[in-house]
């Protein structure tokens, strides 16, 4: 295992880390995630630990709340051994009716991280995440409030987690108007068949150092090696969910297809499967600080852990970015034909 730096810190975390949307299954949306429970995420943390794998993430809203209770019965006497990133923002599962009870006010983050240390049995958070961008809350509220809790010892870095370009810069541009504490990571979702990310985010994470972190790499699902043109949906597919289905992104089967060919070509080059060269595709892409996969057993955890092992060719990244390509969107068609002079790196990477 390799490791990299997080953003503009001085945190290591592994190229692969583990994320524990699978742990509980105790509603319908997660339950086609997956329903692990103590005994068995014990055992694929101990597969992650012995692999090099020293970040775990999870969500207070992962299964209402099931998945930090498991993540923190699980590693029980290893707390030391590993780094925990959690999230907060969404409606929280306590008296979750209450209009307080969700968002990024100072009301709600102090509780939510409070419980978030319960269910983790910890008293500290490393990695701590703004699941979404909350309109409703003044920034300054958000960020002072994030800054108390890393002054009080309770949160170790500060994260986001889906905002957009502005989203972001603004949040940075204040943490360094008054000194407080910035976001050194973003959770972003980036795949082969989900390349957004790219466009405006990646080129804000080069200028301002704020490192990637991935979640579902293998574009909620579709890049497992399973789905393929003519075939039937595998039969442990979170796919199989029309809820889930829904709430993820929407793939057109044509473009899916394609690129899923691409990936076999380059999974027949080099013996590898199509999830790890999927995984392997990200690790080659600039500020990627580790890339979040998920697991149902141990055998599909320990196949995901080998794209560490091995590195695409400057020609498989192309033929990879090739098939994935689509239409660039505005402005930036426009700054590629305007600055294309000034700036020779190939879109979308125009800093």
């Amino acid at each position: 295992m390799q490791y990299r730096l997080l953003g503009n810190s001085g945190l290591t975390v592994s190229e692969i880390s583990f994320g524990t949307g699978t742990f509980g299954g105790s509603n319908e949306f997660f339950k086609s995630w997956g329903a692990t429970q103590v005994h068995e995420a014990k055992k694929l943390i101990s597969v992650c630990l012995d692999a090099g794998v020293n970040l775990f993430d999870t969500a207070d809203g992962y299964s209402d709340g099931a998945s930090e209770e498991i993540l923190g019965q699980a590693i029980a006497g290893r707390r030391n051994e590993l780094l925990i990133s959690t999230k907060a923002t969404f409606r929280g599962i306590a008296a979750p009716k209450l209009p307080n009870n969700l968002g990024s006010s100072r009301y709600h983050l102090i509780s939510a991280c409070e419980a978030s240390l319960r269910r983790l049995r910890t008293d500290y958070i490393d990695i701590y995440h703004m699941h979404a961008f909350d309109a409703l809350t003044p920034i300054e509220e958000t960020l002072y409030t994030l800054d108390t809790l890393v002054r009080s010892g309770k949160v170790r870095y500060i994260a986001c987690s889906n905002f957009s370009g502005w989203h972001l810069m603004k949040s940075l541009a204040i943490s360094e108007r008054y000194g407080w504490v910035r976001y050194v990571a973003h959770q972003v979702y980036y795949s082969l068949i989900g390349r957004d990310y790219e466009w405006e985010l990646m080129p804000l994470a080069v200028d301002q150092k704020i490192g990637a972190l991935v979640w579902s790499p293998l574009g909620w699902g579709r890049l497992t090696g399973r789905i393929r043109r003519g075939a039937p949906r595998p039969q442990t597919s979170r796919l199989n969910s029309q809820i889930t289905a829904d709430a993820g992104p929407q793939i057109p089967e044509d473009y899916l297809y394609k690129v899923v060919d691409a990936l076999d070509a380059v999974a027949k080059e080099t013996g590898k499967s199509v999830p790890q060269i999927a995984l392997a595709w990200l690790l080659r892409k600039p500020t990627v600080s580790s890339v979040i996969i998920g697991a149902r057993n141990e055998e599909q955890l320990k196949q995901n852990l080998i794209a560490v092992d091995f590195r695409l060719t400057d020609a498989q990244i192309q033929s990879l970015d090739d098939a994935s390509a689509v239409p660039v969107p505005y402005p930036y068609w426009h700054q590629r034909v305007s600055f294309s002079e000034r700036n020779p790196l190939p879109a979308p990477f125009i800093p």
